[in-house]
């Protein structure tokens, strides 16, 4: 992070009490099929007896729909620019704002992930069933879901996945700082996981919900990465993670924009969120809501109304000067990470929503999950992304791609 402002380039940590007040947290884009996309390919969709999962909170229902199949990049292809819009929390509040953003990746043909946190499944009347890590039973330090916003959130979890979005999972109790999940110890995260998988899976039984179709996959299979609160614990969380199979995770903060690597002893891959130029500054933001919010407005949600206009604007401008960067020199894949939220009269869901429809604009642009993405990055060439690893942030090709990638003049797959 050379030539950073670490004061500005902040994790999520400082946002735990603003996440607990409003029941928030952070989770990204995708690619429809049947889309003409030479570098990603085609998906289908395949009908699949219902065969239910337990106590029929869920069900396997064969593949999920709507995936595209990855393709290997011809030599001298310039790779396509992936953006993964992906969100913390992911649950269905009175605002909505998770159904308002399944329709903005239907109409710019994407797909997003949703990280889930388990407890937003749980009903507060049963959070003695949580036993949060180094905490008291029940402990939460975000707020448990009213039970109409649990019925609601299981409907777009369901409508989601079937649509070809992921389900990831953002864990539980969302616990930050001297007494969080950097404390944790593998045996931890592993509590915490397999409670957040219990919750999703036994929905049916904690809810009594009798009026749902279960959740159309089986969640244990399906998890493969995550995100961990407050972008905490990431070093203990791995081992567990590369334990359980998973294929990813989301938790780093401050990456730059360059192609992702494995870590782990070359298991798990790393998708950190990212420092971009901050609009109208000279120095760098995380990609994410909370801290755009936080150079706004100083971590207040209720900023100067006066001022949400221009921070709007500005918040829109700087994922937009992510997207570009990457976009005109090494195609790094983009990553962006938001919340479910209304802070400052709701500037930051706007400002996604107009940079989403900008950036759908431009040719080559697949918003794609993280799993969708680990897809495409496990189908290529190992020395190819050696060779895109080797790209600084901004930093176009010499000589061009196909040059640069070889067989000058090949043509695109």
């Amino acid at each position: 992070m050379s030539g950073i402002s670490r004061r500005r380039v902040l994790t999520a940590g400082a946002a735990a009490g603003v996440l607990g007040a409003l029941s928030a947290c952070s989770s990204g884009g995708g690619l429809s099929v049947g889309a003409k996309d030479p570098a990603y390919g085609r998906g289908t969709t395949q009908a699949r007896p219902v065969r239910k999962i337990g106590d029929g909170s869920t069900a396997d229902t064969g593949a999920q729909p709507n995936q595209p199949k990855p393709v290997r990049l011809k030599p001298g292809r310039k790779p396509p620019q992936f953006v993964v819009f992906s969100w913390d929390g992911a649950g269905e509040l009175s605002n909505k704002l998770f159904s308002r953003f399944r329709k903005v990746a239907a109409d710019h043909h994407a797909t997003m992930t949703f990280f889930l946190s388990g407890i937003y499944t749980l009903p507060e009347s049963k959070k003695h069933l949580y036993h949060p890590p180094q905490h008291p039973v029940g402990a939460s330090a975000i707020g448990y879901l009213a039970d109409r916003h649990i019925h609601a959130t299981l409907q777009q979890v369901r409508a989601a996945w079937l649509e070809g979005h992921e389900i990831g999972t953002h864990f539980n109790g969302h616990f930050c700082g001297a007494t969080g999940v950097g404390r944790w110890s593998p045996a931890d995260w592993r509590s915490e996981i397999d409670q957040a998988v219990d919750f999703v899976t036994h929905w049916r039984t904690n809810t009594g919900f009798t009026d749902l179709e279960p959740l159309p996959f089986d969640y244990r299979k399906e998890l493969t990465g995550g995100r961990t609160p407050c972008l905490e614990g990431q070093k203990n969380l791995l081992p567990t993670a590369a334990a359980l199979g998973w294929t990813y995770d989301a938790s780093s903060p401050g990456g730059l924009q360059i192609w992702p690597q494995k870590v782990q002893g070359g298991r798990i891959w790393d998708f950190p969120l990212q420092s971009i130029p901050f609009s109208g500054h000279s120095f760098q933001v995380l990609s994410m809501d909370y801290n755009m919010m936080f150079n706004q407005s100083g971590g207040d949600p209720l900023g100067d109304p006066a001022k949400f206009a221009s921070w709007r604007s500005q918040a829109r401008d700087t994922y937009l000067a992510g997207f570009h960067r990457a976009y005109t020199t090494n195609r790094a894949p983009f990553f962006v990470g938001n919340h479910f939220e209304r802070w400052n009269g709701g500037i930051y869901m706007d400002a996604v929503e107009e940079a989403i429809g900008r950036m759908a604009a431009y040719d080559d642009v697949r918003f794609v999950s993280f799993k969708q993405l680990v897809a495409w990055l496990e189908a290529q060439d190992p020395a190819v992304l050696r060779t895109l690893r080797t790209l600084s942030p901004g930093q176009a090709p010499t000589g061009g791609w196909a040059e640069f990638l070889g067989a000058a003049g090949a043509g695109a797959s």
